[in-house]
């Protein structure tokens, strides 16, 4: 009788060690968990070229944590691998959001918007302490910086500035985003420094880097 009551145990035990070695080994290949390192959509997004694996940053220039984060994502981008894409998306929280999301559009629109120029901006705001949270401000700062004011204001009333402003707005309540800065990627997941698990910038591009080879995996 013993012996058998022996024997069940030494069967539980083995099958509970079998268990935990199995969930150890699940947890080893997969370093970040959904809902702690990265949230995914309910409804994924369309994303544009299909053929690409795209990334998002989701920002906006006054937030003090986009600018602590530009330098170390300009970095990062530098490195992504053929195939993979970054694009930047403006948010608007509320009206006074607005006029920097036509300042993004409008320096794209001209050519203007490299990572130099990205850079300048953060630093203009959150070093030189400059104002640039309206238009006109927007254009005399960047006179300064050898953009024509003129070119600047057509660019920032133009249609297609004001349609690309429209879309980045839907896309902040399609993406469900709630704080910036916010990195997605293929339409699918999303990740930032408010989870757990990815609670400062360096994680959270690791969780990005993690999210690309899963979607490139899914794509084989």
């Amino acid at each position: 009788m013993l012996q058998r009551w022996l024997s069940v145990m030494l069967m539980v035990f083995s099958l509970g060690f079998m268990a935990a070695t199995a969930q150890a080994q699940t947890a080893a290949k997969q370093p970040f968990n959904e809902g702690f390192a990265y949230n995914r959509l309910p409804v994924p997004q369309p994303v544009s070229p299909s053929d690409k694996v795209v990334v998002m940053e989701f920002f906006w220039y006054d937030c003090p944590h986009c600018a602590d984060f530009d330098p170390m994502l300009e970095a990062w981008a530098k490195k992504l691998p053929a195939g993979v894409v970054l694009e930047r998306v403006p948010v608007a929280f509320s009206p006074q959001f607005v006029p920097q999301q036509h300042l993004y559009y409008a320096l794209k629109a001209l050519g203007k918007l490299d990572d130099a120029m990205q850079a300048k901006i953060f630093n203009a705001i959150h070093v030189q302490r400059i104002p640039l949270g309206t238009a006109e401000q927007m254009a005399n700062w960047l006179a300064q910086q050898g953009i024509a004011k003129k070119a600047f204001m057509d660019a920032y009333n133009s249609f297609s500035v004001n349609a690309q402003v429209k879309q980045a707005t839907q896309m902040v309540t399609d993406y469900q985003i709630q704080g910036v800065p916010t990195m997605a990627v293929q339409g699918t997941y999303t990740t930032s420094a408010a989870l757990p698990e990815a609670n400062n910038n360096q994680k959270v591009l690791e969780v990005v880097d993690y999210l690309i080879k899963k979607v490139q995996a899914a794509k084989k």
